[in-house]
């Protein structure tokens, strides 16, 4: 007897999950963001954090900005656009 599939998040069918999270996640956090806490808020690995993240800088969606030794994260507003219309759409898709 073949085994039922659970249908897939449709989100995670159009975006990969963790990247699309973390911008969003940047673009509604309050407070100051890195990556340590960013890799805690999307429940990912750290180094997984910082590799996308070095992507999304070269790519100008994110900046590090030195606060002494800590980098703090920040959407470049490429990155806030991009990150408003990922969350739009991430709500539709959960209707």
């Amino acid at each position: 007897m073949a085994k039922k599939e659970e249908p897939k998040d449709m989100f995670n069918v159009f975006f990969r999950e963790k990247p699309a999270l973390m911008l969003v996640h940047l673009r509604n956090s309050k407070g100051e963001m890195y990556a340590s806490s960013l890799a805690k808020a999307v429940d990912c690995t750290y180094s997984h954090v910082v590799k996308v993240l070095q992507e999304m800088e070269k790519a100008g969606l994110v900046n590090f900005d030195k606060k002494g030794r800590l980098k703090l994260l920040t959407l470049t507003r490429e990155g806030m656009e991009i990150a408003e219309h990922i969350d739009k759409i991430r709500i539709l898709l959960k209707k």
